[in-house]
């Protein structure tokens, strides 16, 4: 009788220690299933949101991708990134040549403008060129050349107008082609393209006004460029 009480008391035990690593084993199969079941609906999840996001990138238009800024391009922006480009190739020099030949601080200034404004314009303009696959020259037009050719040979107050004279003339007429394509344009890059040119060119035949020595005949010839309206 006493060998058979102790053996039930021994088997209780061991029922008991073992009932609750059974519990402790079951909660950590559900646990993991739990985990796996969360894992499989994050990833699902991720896999909705990227094609939400992909189907909200903007589509080409016009055969053109979202990088070269959608849209197609007409003769008129390609003429125009060549325009913009050889305009830098030709002020630029005309800006540095100005800190050592002109006799007036204004002049000076306006040629910093120049530097400044058309190396940001230029680095732009060969960007979006290359995105866009419009080739460049690497030489200013052969009328430009010979402007820098004259502002070369000048010195003092008569560098001073010939500087103001030139680049006037060929801001104002610059300015006018820019207003054209910014509003007809259907290229996001040629868009902002035109955008920074204008508020280049604008700011650069204000600091040319602020010399003073703006003459009406150089207001004339960019007049006689402006289509005359039927």
């Amino acid at each position: 009788m006493m060998k058979s009480h102790a053996r039930n008391a021994r088997n209780a035990r061991n029922h008991g220690a073992a009932f609750p690593v059974n519990r402790v084993l079951a909660a950590v199969v559900a646990l993991v299933a739990i985990v796996a079941g969360v894992s499989i609906w994050m990833s699902r999840g991720d896999d909705s949101e990227a094609h939400s996001v992909a189907g909200n990138l903007p589509a080409a238009g016009n055969g053109g991708a979202a990088g070269d800024g959608g849209g197609g391009l007409t003769e008129l922006d390609k003429t125009f990134l060549v325009k913009v480009r050889q305009a830098g190739l030709w002020e630029i020099p005309a800006g540095r040549m100005a800190q050592s030949q002109a006799s007036s601080e204004a002049i000076k200034r306006a040629g910093m403008h120049l530097l400044d404004g058309h190396s940001k314009l230029d680095q732009l303009t060969r960007e979006d060129a290359k995105a866009l696959n419009v080739p460049l020259p690497d030489e200013a037009s052969a009328e430009q050349q010979g402007w820098v050719d004259q502002l070369k040979a000048a010195k003092g107050r008569e560098f001073d107008q010939t500087f103001v004279d030139l680049l006037r003339a060929s801001h104002g007429k610059i300015f006018i082609t820019i207003g054209e394509v910014r509003a007809t344009t259907k290229n996001a890059l040629i868009r902002r393209l035109a955008t920074q040119a204008n508020n280049t060119v604008n700011d650069h035949m204000e600091v040319l006004e602020d010399t003073g020595l703006v003459t009406d005949a150089v207001l004339d010839d960019v007049a006689s460029t402006v289509p005359k309206s039927k």
